[in-house]
């Protein structure tokens, strides 16, 4: 009966990193000079927002930011997913609980994971000019006429 009472615990509490911080986070995104324009991917739907501006993203989602502004070089920042304090902290408390059915759902659903870095900020770098197309050679002119002599 007793390891009954401790598998209905475990399910009813899910995961205890997806209980305690939840299966989404924010992600906040800004840039110099701000006005840029971030395409977020590794959404369901790839959003696209205006620095300084944040967004929700799912925990385990493979995300990656793209800048982009008129004038400027485009740029790629990809996110990396770690392990944080507090989501240890959960997923070890599914261990203690003997909640191996939390540690699936927390490993699932990324509850556990930070993505870094967060806060995302850039600095945009100027294109280079467009460089000038070199202008057509220009034809000779022809010789001119020698003046005629004892004139």
């Amino acid at each position: 009966m007793r390891s009954f009472g401790i598998v209905a615990l475990s399910v009813m509490l899910g995961g205890c990193a997806s209980v305690t911080r939840g299966t989404t986070e924010n992600i906040s995104i800004s840039s110099t000079p701000s006005g840029v324009e971030a395409v977020v991917s590794g959404m369901e739907v790839p959003t696209t927002c205006t620095t300084p501006c944040s967004v929700v993203v799912k925990r385990n989602a493979d995300i990656s930011i793209t800048f982009q502004k008129d004038g400027y070089e485009p740029q790629v920042v990809p996110l990396s997913r770690d392990i944080q304090t507090g989501g240890a902290a959960g997923f070890a408390g599914n261990l203690l609980l003997g909640g191996v059915v939390g540690m699936g759902v927390d490993a699932a659903t990324g509850a556990a994971t930070d993505h870094k870095p967060n806060p995302v900020i850039v600095t945009m770098q100027p294109s280079a000019p467009a460089r000038a197309r070199p202008a057509a050679p220009r034809k000779p002119r022809p010789p001119a006429a020698a003046p005629e002599a004892g004139t």
